[in-house]
């Protein structure tokens, strides 16, 4: 892989005095990047060209197209004119659920009736969390405290989400980057699952909202607590609820919220 996360262009910073200053800054870099499995055209994400095995193994995961990281044969990455197509090869067993998801996927513009299917997919059932967090409040804060000097891609362009993966003590031992908060979530849950690394009580913290889909991300990678810099909406409350999975929210210097077990 030749692309960078990130480029230079050239700026003019203006201030309220109308002082003008050419420059460079440097932007993180968004480019499409292809999912394919087994030759099958599965999805096009946008996001930023870094760790593209973790996101593809992540990805994979959280789409439920997996169940263990060795359920995932190969995985070729490949620069294309316009883009990025990531290569997926499955395991026999599981190469069957390609194909029903994207049945799924195929019928987003049927008609009414075919869309009950559709909304049956949209919100599918969630499993119940069994491991427990023994992270306490303080951990969060400790954790919240770290994550800026963890982000060498936002330091640089101030435009990139972070995951982080901490210990229950509130240490992010594994933090990953992207553009898309669902990308850099589905780049961490892939870099631990191939490491065959597990939660051991420890915490999710994203910088970013609380969305009902980065709550699926973590009960469906076995994560016992999600904790996010800025506000959850209800339906990703309701869905937490439902699962088990403990949420702290608008995680701050001075406060956060917890919700949900």
């Amino acid at each position: 892989m030749t692309m960078s996360a990130y480029a230079e262009t050239s700026v003019t910073r203006i201030t309220p005095a109308g002082e003008r200053r050419d420059c460079t800054r440097k932007l993180a870099e968004e480019c499409p990047v292809a999912l394919e499995y087994d030759g099958i055209g599965y999805a096009v994400l946008m996001a930023t060209p870094a760790d593209l095995i973790d996101l593809a193994t992540g990805f994979s995961l959280t789409e439920r197209l997996i169940d263990r990281a060795d359920q995932i044969l190969d995985v070729d990455v490949h620069e294309a004119e316009a883009g990025i197509i990531v290569r997926v090869a499955l395991a026999r067993e599981v190469r069957g659920r390609v194909g029903d998801r994207v049945r799924h996927r195929a019928s987003d513009s049927s008609c009414g009736l075919c869309g009950i299917e559709n909304l049956e997919q949209a919100l599918r059932p969630l499993p119940r969390i069994a491991a427990t967090s023994d992270a306490d409040d303080a951990a969060i804060f400790r954790a919240y405290a770290a994550l800026d000097a963890l982000q060498p891609l936002n330091a640089l362009t101030g435009a990139v989400h972070a995951a982080a993966a901490c210990t229950s003590a509130g240490e992010p031992h594994l933090v990953r980057e992207d553009v898309g908060r669902h990308n850099a979530f589905d780049k961490l849950i892939g870099a631990m699952l191939r490491a065959g690394r597990g939660w051991e009580g420890g915490f999710a913290l994203l910088s970013s909202r609380c969305s009902f889909e980065l709550v699926e991300k973590a009960v469906l990678a076995g994560c016992p607590m999600l904790a996010t810099i800025s506000a959850p909406t209800a339906l990703a409350v309701r869905r937490a609820g439902e699962a088990g999975l403990a949420l702290r929210v608008l995680v701050r210097a001075d406060a956060l919220l917890a919700v949900a077990r």
